[in-house]
């Protein structure tokens, strides 16, 4: 069975995709950038801020479907430069309780959506 999973709170996408999808025990959920939904700007003064609101908008997701980060499975960290690995790995590792980090990647790319510095996507698992 597959439910479509949105929460408003977070940013909204900008295409044809949804902010999530849940299969089965699996929520699969879309990358998101730094958009904050109560004025759909984006949050980049530091990546420091940036990451911030990423993690807050993925979290808000996760809460749609009942779930919290110490669900997530497996995270995809797409940097626009990887000299900001260190900053992003500090704001990231902050919403992992009791050393229950998920599996991840973390990637340079060329350009990300409304030209980011961060993209994060994840993938949780419901019992």
């Amino acid at each position: 069975m597959k439910k479509i999973i949105n929460n408003p709170k977070a940013g909204q996408p900008i295409g044809p995709y949804s902010q999530a999808v849940l299969a089965g025990n699996n929520l699969f959920v879309s990358g998101q950038i730094a958009l904050d939904s109560s004025t759909g700007n984006l949050i980049n003064n530091s990546i420091e801020e940036e990451t911030h609101q990423v993690m807050k908008n993925l979290g808000l997701i996760l809460e749609e479907a009942n779930l919290s980060f110490n669900d997530v499975v497996k995270c995809s960290i797409f940097l626009k430069d990887l000299g900001n690995f260190l900053k992003v790995n500090e704001v990231y590792g902050s919403y992992f309780t009791e050393g229950n980090f998920p599996a991840r990647e973390t990637v340079e790319v060329s350009k990300l959506p409304k030209d980011v510095n961060v993209e994060i996507s994840l993938v949780a698992y419901m019992d």
